[in-house]
């Protein structure tokens, strides 16, 4: 199992946990990764940032179809 990833996979699984649950070796890879690295947990918040913006516009958009809203 090699546990090194470079940024550049960092940030593609950083995305893909995004869309699906990631296998043991890439989350134990990321963690290792994030606790070494300057630079991606920072893109790692802008994801997660991203993912709260667009949850909230999702229940704001919904709320807004409701009728009597």
């Amino acid at each position: 199992m090699v546990l090194r990833r470079t940024c550049k996979e960092v940030s593609a699984l950083l995305i893909a946990r995004e869309d699906r649950p990631l296998p043991l070796a890439d989350r134990v890879a990321l963690r290792f990764h994030l606790a070494a690295c300057k630079t991606c947990p920072v893109f790692e918040r802008q994801v997660l940032t991203m993912r709260n913006a667009m949850r909230q516009w999702r229940n704001y958009a919904e709320d807004e179809s409701t009728p009597g809203h």
